[in-house]
């Protein structure tokens, strides 16, 4: 049986888990759950990011390059949250090692933890075989409709500059070209 990938255009499958975050405030990384209800009832755009593994080595080169432009995401009025099937426990681990020991240290944005597989299920990310999850990057806006999806396979990274590109030209709400950029002719 073949995944059933949701459709742009449509509601974005419905999500809550159990998240790790840092809170530069306290110094402290902690637990905590999220909601794409609880995101759409603050009017908040989403941008859900699926990755393969924690302790893996392709893997820190999104989270890292995701976490620089995370001022990008904030000012464009979007939660940010990267996905795994690695429990919350795991991402704990994960982010209170340092980099140069194969962590990924504090980030700016939280991780969602999956080991029911549901999210990447119902996201049409999940390998079954390997039971993790592709490279999916799904932008939802905040009605909860979908509105971007990309995929790409575990060897593969994405591009986090046209993941904040394309949310930009979708908030512009205009016929957007290739390679437009904010403040260039819209059609």
């Amino acid at each position: 049986m073949t995944p059933t990938i949701p459709r742009i255009g449509k509601s974005a499958p419905l999500f809550e888990g159990d998240i790790v975050r840092y809170d530069s405030r306290k110094k402290k990384i902690h637990y905590d759950k999220i909601s794409l209800v609880n995101i759409i009832a603050e009017k908040k755009w989403t941008v859900l990011f699926f990755y393969p593994r924690d302790f893996s080595s392709l893997c820190p080169t999104e989270i890292h390059s995701f976490n620089r432009r995370f001022k990008d995401f904030e000012k464009a009025n979007a939660v940010l949250i990267g996905c795994s099937t690695d429990s919350k426990n795991s991402h704990k681990a994960w982010m209170e090692r340092p980099r140069t020991k194969g962590g990924i240290d504090k980030l700016s944005y939280p991780l969602m933890a999956d080991p029911s597989l549901k999210v990447a299920t119902s996201y049409g990310v999940l390998d079954k075989e390997d039971g993790h999850a592709l490279r999916g990057t799904f932008i939802i806006n905040d009605e909860g409709i979908l509105l971007s999806l990309t995929i790409n396979p575990p060897y593969i990274g994405r591009s986090v500059d046209e993941t904040v590109r394309t949310l930009q030209a979708l908030q512009s709400g205009k016929l957007c070209p290739a390679g437009w950029r904010p403040g260039r002719k819209t059609l």
